[in-house]
């Protein structure tokens, strides 16, 4: 008789866990990147009243008879299932597409969260709601990030700078047209610039002559003038090409400026030539950000260029299911979740990032509260387990009067 009262008991406790449970994962409808949690039971140890007997001559065997003692909880699931996507349109969100978590750290701490609502904190560095710092890799002046290298706090101050680059080549593309009268000049200018970020006009002068075209150009600021020349053969073709060299001027703080027309073509009544690219660039301070799919935060400047300035880093593990939540919608690696394998969105079994939007919870609604009322079901018919041996015992111990 006792049996069946602790056995009520026990299945009071596991599904009062199940209402626990499943009340805290409708608490988290709306809280971003939160993963739902399920609970598996099991059942206890059974007494056994009579063991299992073999056949024998002239007699069958016998099946073991055994008394359960009740329900516990196996276990506590976290379902990593991916929830729908919230367009915020604020540049510093971003969502996990697929697998992964970000690496955020406070304290000293390393922690992961799928929660990707950041923000820029009076310093400039890239945190979490509760002000954890997002984990990631800077690239340096050229732009260039080495993932390979340790994790840092990102970082992203309004000072932010790109710095100047000297010229060191220019192309021109386009035609010369093979047919232009003797003495024709096409003149043609591009800004290149000084190791200071300061602009200077490369005009380079095109003159027709009988076997082809004349060069000369010249730098602004400095008084050597460069030239060559360029012949086409009958197919349009270069047949001959010299090109001019401008040497660096220290004075001037130039480097040395090669030319490239090796793309310009001679064919008749055809006149595009024209400078297409060069290599320097004036310095620029930051204007804006956009984060790429593979988590690369790409800067762009008031010079009108754009240059990477960092990447967000991404964690994997090879059983998220071992994770243990540490608050603030965070988890921390256990024994069993093996160790985090820190790498960048898009490669291995990480997935892509999204910026300007966010992963809302996974809870489904309708199952959370078909799981309330199989729990409440649960909960009221073990009590009635308890009521109902309550009343045989009062019957027992009513025999004597």
């Amino acid at each position: 008789m006792l049996r069946s009262l602790f056995s009520g008991i026990t299945g009071l406790r596991a599904h009062q866990t199940m209402l626990d449970v499943t009340g805290n994962n409708i608490a988290n409808v709306n809280t971003t990147g939160f993963k739902s949690s399920n609970v598996q039971f099991q059942d206890t140890l059974s007494q056994v009243l009579s063991n299992a007997g073999a056949a024998q001559q002239g007699v069958g065997g016998t099946n073991p008879a055994q008394v359960g003692l009740g329900v516990k909880v196996a276990g506590i699931s976290t379902n990593f299932q991916q929830g729908a996507a919230q367009l915020t349109n604020v540049s510093t969100d971003m969502m996990i597409n697929g697998d992964g978590f970000f690496v955020v750290a406070s304290g000293g701490q390393q922690a992961y969260t799928r929660n990707g609502s950041f923000s820029f904190d009076a310093t400039g560095q890239l945190v979490s709601a509760d002000g954890a710092l997002v984990q990631g890799w800077a690239a340096d002046a050229s732009g260039a990030i080495d993932v390979n290298g340790p994790l840092s706090d990102l970082r992203l101050p309004v000072s932010t700078l790109m710095g100047a680059a000297g010229t060191t080549s220019a192309t021109y593309e386009g035609n010369l047209p093979s047919d232009a009268a003797v003495g024709t000049v096409l003149n043609r200018q591009i800004d290149v610039f000084d190791q200071a970020g300061t602009a200077r006009s490369l005009t380079l002068a095109f003159t027709k002559t009988a076997a082809g075209w004349d060069i000369s150009g010249a730098v602004a600021g400095t008084t050597s003038a460069q030239t060559g020349s360029i012949e086409f053969a009958t197919d349009g073709s270069i047949s001959a090409l010299t090109l001019p060299t401008f040497p660096a001027d220290a004075a001037a703080g130039l480097s040395a400026i090669d030319v490239d027309l090796t793309a310009l073509t001679g064919y008749a009544a055809i006149e595009t030539v024209a400078a297409s690219d060069q290599d320097g660039r004036a310095a620029g301070s930051l204007t804006s950000f956009e984060i790429n799919g593979d988590g690369t935060v790409m800067g762009t400047f008031s010079n009108g260029l754009k240059q990477a300035v960092g990447r967000v880093a991404l964690a994997a593990f090879s059983n998220p299911n071992g994770l243990s939540k540490a608050g603030g919608s965070t988890y921390e690696a256990t024994v069993n979740s093996g160790d985090a394998q820190i790498g960048t969105a898009g490669t291995g079994a990480r997935g892509s990032i999204t910026g300007g939007a966010l992963e809302m919870s996974n809870v489904d609604l309708s199952a959370e509260f078909t799981s309330l009322i199989v729990a409440q079901r649960g909960f009221q018919a073990n009590s009635r387990i308890i009521s109902t041996s309550d009343s045989v015992l009062e019957e027992l111990v009513n025999l004597k009067r």
